[in-house]
């Protein structure tokens, strides 16, 4: 006879998760209570919990979380009273099947129409009124500068609004200034999952990649490829697939959609993805396009959302325009918006979502940039050189006196005469402000960012 479940052990758990209303794995759990029981002891009780109806479960695998049931007449945080996403007349009607049990909903596999019918300067998502709106509120204010100059000068909000609200859209459950804390001084959150902290330090890194290289990214095997590998990086059971197109069969959780299967079409309609986004003359379009119909080729084992979303700002890096951090988008309304893609081929719901995030994107940066003031001009003119010799300074593991040297002589080489006191100092002050959450736009490596500090400030 199985020995009954002690009361208080139970009231323990719910405890627990009821500090994380966003949701709590059983490893997070685990670490939480005072006194953990064996991991099977605590995989039975929390099945107890969630059969009594006491814990939600949402997920699978390594990835479940438990959160409390909603309370009647209350609202949850994924679950607004009230969508604060206007939504058109058809997006209420995708709302409205998505919502109907799985049985009640049609199956659904991958469409080639779909991404086939799609014509490049003809076919458009975006109406042109809507584009014009768009190009209206995320056109900042500036002369025209080279590709990537805005992104630079908001880089260190955008690290983290952009990790912080794409993560979100993933279930993390890391707060707002729980991501500051670990972007800026590389910080772990008690009592989360470090997978959550690898998400999110996954999602700085990758938006540093975009940033670091606005030339030469674009919508190409090469920058989406490694965009993946990045935001895949320790994240995958596989880790060889982390930059590598699917070879293996997937399932939509809470979907009646069945994705392509087969590597050969998956990879021919991942190129006829990117060559028709890289044809597309208009920033907003390109950006809504990738949006659509990445995430529902599904090219990837996992993280196919997260690509779209930060690949969305190629075009506007690139373009100089506000970027997109899909701040305040409700988790519930993007996942019906990326649902109603798979499920019905229609984009009404997910262009809302889009539309109605950029505009709040926009005023953000508009905001940001007016509280930071017009960037500097010399470090502006000089930001590739600045690049290229912090980066030797790092990657040649060099001491003050070291770096102090190798910058005299480079600047010697590289600087006009009249400028290179100026710029010893630039790079001085920057050496000296470098920390965990800053170093990544110098292309360096984490690891080589810490081997460096380990000899930094050394003398001889």
């Amino acid at each position: 006879m199985a020995r009954p479940v002690a009361e208080k052990e139970l009231e323990e758990i719910e405890q627990v998760v009821r500090d994380y209303p966003g949701g709590i794995t059983a490893a997070a759990i685990d670490r939480a209570l005072k006194k953990a029981p064996p991991r099977r002891t605590l995989q039975y009780r929390l099945k107890y919990l969630v059969d009594a109806k006491r814990l939600d479960k949402e997920g699978e695998g390594r990835w479940t979380k438990y959160r409390l049931p909603p309370v009647a007449g209350r609202a949850t945080p994924e679950e607004p009273s009230e969508p604060p996403v206007p939504l058109s007349t058809g997006s209420v009607q995708m709302r409205d099947y998505l919502r109907r049990p799985l049985q009640a909903r049609k199956p659904a596999g991958y469409n080639r129409d779909f991404l086939d019918s799609y014509q490049p300067n003809m076919s458009a998502y975006l109406s042109p009124a809507e584009r014009t709106r768009l190009q209206k509120v995320g056109k900042p204010p500036m002369a025209p500068q080279p590709a990537g100059t805005y992104i630079k000068h908001i880089l260190n909000r955008l690290l983290i609004d952009l990790s912080w609200n794409s993560s979100r859209l993933e279930g993390n459950t890391y707060s707002l200034l729980d991501t500051r804390r670990l972007i800026e001084f590389g910080e772990e959150a008690e009592g989360r999952d470090r997978l959550e902290a690898q998400m999110i330090l996954n999602h700085k890194d990758a938006i540093s990649f975009l940033a670091g290289a606005p030339e030469e990214i674009g919508f190409n095997r090469h920058t989406i490829l490694n965009l993946h590998a990045i935001l895949a990086n320790n994240l995958l059971d596989d880790e060889g697939a982390a930059g590598r197109l699917r070879h293996i069969a997937v399932g939509i959780e809470k979907s009646t959609y069945h994705p392509l299967e087969l590597p050969q079409l998956i990879a021919e309609c991942f190129d006829q993805i990117l060559a028709t986004a890289a044809a597309i003359g208009d920033p907003f379009e390109q950006a809504f396009f990738v949006m659509v119909q990445l995430p529902y080729l599904q090219p990837f084992d996992d993280v196919n959302k997260r690509v779209s979303r930060l690949a969305a700002n190629i075009p506007f890096i690139k373009a100089n325009l506000s970027p997109i951090s899909f701040i305040d988008v409700p988790l519930s309304t993007y996942t019906d918006a990326v649902l109603g893609v798979y499920e019905l081929n229609r984009i009404d719901l997910l262009k809302d979502v889009f539309m109605w995030a950029y505009e709040r994107s926009a005023a953000r940066y508009t905001a940001v940039r007016q509280s930071l003031g017009e960037p500097d001009p010399f470090r502006l003119e000089h930001r590739a050189a600045l690049r290229q010799i912090v980066g030797a300074v790092i990657r040649g593991r060099m001491n003050r006196k070291a770096a102090s040297a190798q910058v005299i002589s480079w600047a010697r080489e590289n600087i006009p005469p009249q400028e290179q006191e100026k710029f010893r100092e630039l790079v001085e002050t920057e050496l000296l402000g470098l920390h965990e959450g800053n170093y990544a736009r110098y292309e360096v490596t984490r690891l080589e960012f810490s081997g460096w500090r380990e000899v930094w400030g050394r003398i001889g």
